[in-house]
């Protein structure tokens, strides 16, 4: 998608296997890649955590359901060496032909981290991080044998095979809600991505050495604000059992982004917006919701652009009706931008 002579990236987003049956999850899989495929979007971000199935496994069955559609692989430095990891992007580059993008992951829930016996600080995460990916870059360049020698990793004369092709070298996003994050960013060309304010709260975003940011984002479109909202209470209603979680989820995260997504919360509760983060307060998903009527979502979408976002990761699409929808919202958007 082209906005304005700059090119726009939509991501959706696979379903979690947390709570799905064995019978009828990787059809969901395959349902959902396909849904995202056809309503045009780059590709679908594949979660990881210590709770869901193997993410590669679950990309795997993306490319085979799918004929364009790119993965984005969750990425935890934890779970695997940086030459595993570069070694799963080539082999399937080698078997499908098909993009990756890497989602690398410094963190993620405290207790996850303590099970593995990581207790490495925040910051020195995306150290860690930098090195991780920075190692899997150079293999993928394939150029020559790579030696490193960080504080984290070492490698020494270390080649890929099967090669990787320059035009499939993999997409790297990066969490942009730190400042060690954006440091990330900044040294490994990655596109650093954050949960967005309000429009009108949000600041003018600069790119990372000519990267411009992303940004996740629900979005639940219709003709009329009413029958949007009507949906988004139906999908999302209150829940205590989630707003305890939520608030346990406060006291003993680290993360950034979880911070300054509760703190938005508090300062957009009584602003009359499509800007929604009842989702995320009631512990049902991690990312703002923008509800309304095709144009006011759409106007919100070109708000982002203007302040510089290029990419848009997508919430989990419950149907393939709500992606037809979402397209609507970007096609306004696209349409508003060229006005």
């Amino acid at each position: 998608m082209t906005l304005n002579n700059q090119r726009i990236e939509v991501f959706a987003t696979c379903p979690q296997s947390k709570g799905a049956s064995h019978q009828g999850y990787l059809q969901h899989v395959q349902d959902v890649a396909r849904w995202s495929e056809q309503s045009g979007c780059a590709g679908i971000l594949v979660y990881a955590d210590n709770g869901l199935v193997d993410p590669w496994l679950v990309s795997q069955a993306i490319l085979q359901s799918t004929v364009s559609l790119s993965p984005l692989v969750a990425v935890q430095p934890v779970y695997m060496h940086p030459y595993a990891a570069a070694k799963k992007v080539a082999s399937l580059a080698f078997l499908h032909h098909r993009r990756i993008f890497l989602n690398m992951i410094a963190g993620g829930f405290k207790n996850d981290l303590i099970a593995l016996g990581d207790n490495t600080p925040h910051d020195d995460r995306y150290l860690r991080l930098t090195e991780y990916t920075s190692i899997i870059q150079q293999l993928l360049e394939c150029k020559e044998p790579v030696t490193f020698h960080g504080k984290y990793y070492q490698v020494s004369n270390l080649s890929m095979t099967p090669p990787l092709p320059p035009e499939l070298r993999p997409g790297v996003f990066v969490s942009g809600s730190s400042n060690a994050g954006l440091k990330a960013a900044q040294a490994l060309g990655a596109v650093p991505i954050k949960y967005p304010a309000c429009p009108s709260n949000e600041q003018v975003q600069n790119a990372v050495d000519g990267i411009s940011p992303g940004l996740r984002i629900g979005i639940i479109a219709r003709e009329s604000a009413e029958e949007a909202w009507r949906v988004a209470h139906h999908r999302f209603p209150p829940n205590r059992e989630g707003q305890l979680a939520h608030q346990l989820a406060m006291k003993t995260s680290d993360s950034q982004w979880h911070r300054q997504l509760s703190e938005l919360a508090v300062a957009s509760a009584n602003q009359q917006t499509p800007y929604w983060l009842g989702p995320f307060e009631n512990y049902r998903t991690f990312c703002p919701y923008l509800v309304g009527n095709y144009e006011q979502v759409s106007e919100h979408i070109e708000r982002y652009i203007e302040f510089g976002f290029r990419t848009f990761i997508l919430d989990i699409p419950p149907s393939e009706e709500e992606l037809m929808h979402t397209s609507i919202v970007f096609h306004h958007a696209q349409e508003m931008a060229l006005c």
